[in-house]
């Protein structure tokens, strides 16, 4: 059982923490709001006052937090895990972050003896509570071997993509092409709705066939239900589409679709919800389509 410093607990962070130490890894925990680590504390993870107090003699350092702004201070801050991670020792980064944030961050630990890896997941609430999430690793292959044991503890699909970056440039492939079937799925909801169709109903029948995705079996439900709470926050996504936009400027690449969804996913920001799951996008298409409820 390897021991393991956690720092991030929030919806995706804290089931994930979880898993590993149902697995029987030993956990130090690390988050801003310490009542969010309640639970793991209550099951016997330790916790510590910092990031840099998580990683002192871990074998592996997994981060799970929203930002990349707040990759770097938890990494290579003045109380980063930079200051007392040892060397062997595996980081692990699950937050869908810059890919060249996960370049500098190996290039300055690698001094240490310290081996990395950028591993953002997809599978939202759902895959984090079932340990389906879908893995994608950048770094170095016989760390990625080493690590493969733990990450199968927290996904199904666990698929080395590459140097460092890598793993990141695959999560914005994932981020573009979630982004498209949001756009489709809530304007097919929006159509419905104004067609007078039971939605229910109408449901039923695309998502048997061509149209069939996991946001239209997991989302859509969700929407006709008024239920907006975040397996991945509006905020969040908007954020990772930023990325993706930026990443395709320095490739001198046109994501005409991206940007569009980009846009309106601002526009959620605007009427309040970016706090909200991913598919208050339907409250935003709403108001344009003039529909009550």
């Amino acid at each position: 059982m390897a021991r393991i410093g956690w720092i991030g607990t929030g919806v995706m962070g804290k089931p994930m923490a979880n898993h590993l130490l149902d697995a029987g890894h030993s956990l130090t925990v690390f988050t801003r709001t310490k009542n969010k680590a309640e639970d793991l504390i209550e099951k016997g993870a330790i916790w510590a006052n910092s990031p840099a107090e998580a990683a002192k003699n871990a074998e592996f350092v997994c981060i799970m937090v929203g930002f990349p702004n707040e990759v770097n201070e938890v990494v290579l801050g003045s109380k980063g895990v930079i200051n007392t991670i040892e060397s062997g020792a595996i980081l692990i980064d699950f937050t869908t972050s810059k890919p060249s944030l996960a370049i500098k961050i190996a290039g300055a630990l690698r001094p240490k003896g310290v081996f990395c890896l950028d591993a953002p997941v997809s599978g939202g609430d759902v895959g984090s509570r079932n340990a389906t999430l879908s893995i994608m690793v950048g770094g170095d292959k016989d760390t990625f071997n080493r690590a493969k044991p733990l990450l199968e503890k927290l996904g199904k699909t666990i698929i080395f993509q590459g140097k460092p970056g890598s793993g990141q440039h695959t999560k914005m492939c994932n981020q573009i092409q979630i982004a498209g079937t949001m756009i489709g799925m809530v304007e097919a909801l929006i159509y419905g709705a104004k067609a007078g169709l039971n939605l229910k109903t109408m449901l039923r029948s695309i998502s048997g066939g061509a149209a069939g995705c996991w946001s239209l079996n997991n989302l859509a439900p969700r929407i006709l239900k008024g239920d907006m709470k975040p397996g991945f926050f509006v905020n969040h996504f908007v954020k990772d589409m930023g990325i993706a936009l930026e990443e395709a400027k320095k490739m001198k690449i046109s994501l005409p679709g991206l940007s569009l969804v980009h846009q309106l996913y601002v526009s959620v920001q605007a009427i309040g919800a970016g706090h909200k799951g991913t598919q208050a996008l339907y409250l935003a298409l709403q108001r344009m389509a003039g529909i009550d409820k």
